[in-house]
């Protein structure tokens, strides 16, 4: 896990201490210099300190006199997803988050993170589980462990691989235990905050709850699933296609052992030699624009396929993600017992 504190130094500290700090750094030696109320003013690496050894500056002068003044960062909740990319390609590869008044609230490292999404993420844990049976009876199914790890872990550890740190967890069947796995958030390095269903609210009535997000892009994930999805490449499409809500989608062939004809009145226009049909269904992962979200009830059950339908209605651009990664929704005991031998084989 990045620790912003590791990557933090303050205004007049002396060179020597922030030579150590960044010997420990090793291959991560990069310091952000802060003022006292945590606002960037600059950074250093071992290259600004070398340049300043040669210019007559010694190790008794603070970092002030040698960090880069101008240094790259994104502002949280401004900014857009090409500049996260420009920074990847262009090989910087340590970027400090600021918030409005330029303190800085995270650090990205693209050593351990593939992107930062502008995103929030709303992870929906609060079913029975009741076809996993005795398992669940004592624990929630999102805390079933698959691998080394709990199956709501999976997802989370792979939504902040990709710069998710705004997480909202739905809870209701033995909700306490998931607040007790996650607390605050801040052990994962993340903001994670909890919407309790008094009753139960359908795949994504829940989400209804919320009204603090903090971007204008929402992430909506059941919480019981395994995938290798590419979130990033997920959410490009979303933006190429100008959607308002975006489904990922599952494929299912179907082989027809027989000829299958097409006929009309009666009439055989042509036939097909035992042809195989693909067929999406619904893979639990939603991105919607936050002011779509705004049609679901504020109380009552609601299903993601009745806000889809909505959309439908309404002319709203409710666009298809096809997945090509792997997908397992964890519903069933052969499902379980699926995902306890993939988790071997998966890079999640």
């Amino acid at each position: 896990m990045i620790k912003v504190e590791d990557h933090i130094i303050i205004q007049g500290t002396k060179i020597k201490e922030a030579l150590a700090k960044l010997n420990k750094l090793m291959q991560d030696a990069i310091l952000f210099v802060v003022d006292e109320q945590g606002k960037l003013k600059g950074s250093l690496t071992d290259g600004d300190v070398r340049r300043g050894l040669l210019n007559d500056l010694g190790v008794d002068n603070t970092v002030d006199a040698f960090i880069q003044p101008s240094p790259k960062f994104i502002q949280k909740g401004n900014y857009d997803i090409q500049q996260v990319i420009d920074y990847r390609e262009n090989d910087f590869r340590i970027i400090p988050v600021i918030d409005e008044n330029n303190v800085i609230v995270n650090i990205i490292n693209f050593r351990f993170q593939k992107s930062y999404l502008p995103l929030d993420a709303v992870v929906m844990a609060g079913g029975r589980g009741s076809r996993l049976q005795p398992m669940t009876d004592t624990v929630p199914k999102p805390l079933l462990k698959v691998g080394e790890k709990p199956i709501i872990d999976h997802n989370v550890d792979r939504l902040i691989k990709y710069g998710i740190d705004d997480f909202w967890i739905s809870v209701r069947y033995l909700g306490e235990q998931l607040e007790e796995h996650y607390g605050d958030g801040s052990g994962k390095g993340v903001s994670i905050k909890y919407v309790w269903e008094d009753e139960p609210l359908g795949t994504i009535g829940a989400v209804s709850k919320i009204s603090d997000f903090n971007h204008d892009y929402v992430l909506v994930t059941n919480s019981d699933l395994l995938t290798t999805l590419d979130y990033e490449d997920f959410f490009l499409d979303f933006l190429e296609k100008d959607a308002d809500m975006s489904v990922v989608t599952i494929p299912y062939e179907h082989n027809v052992p027989y000829a299958v004809m097409e006929t009309t009145d009666g009439l055989v226009s042509s036939f097909k030699e035992k042809p195989t049909y693909t067929y999406y269904s619904n893979g639990g992962i939603y991105l919607i624009k936050r002011e779509i979200l705004e049609r679901i009830p504020k109380s009552g059950f609601y299903n993601s396929t009745d806000l889809m339908q909505a959309l439908i209605e309404s002319g709203k651009r409710l666009v298809a993600y096809s997945n090509r990664h792997y997908w397992l929704d964890i519903g069933k005991p052969d499902d379980y017992e699926k995902a306890l031998k993939d988790i071997i084989h998966l890079n999640l």
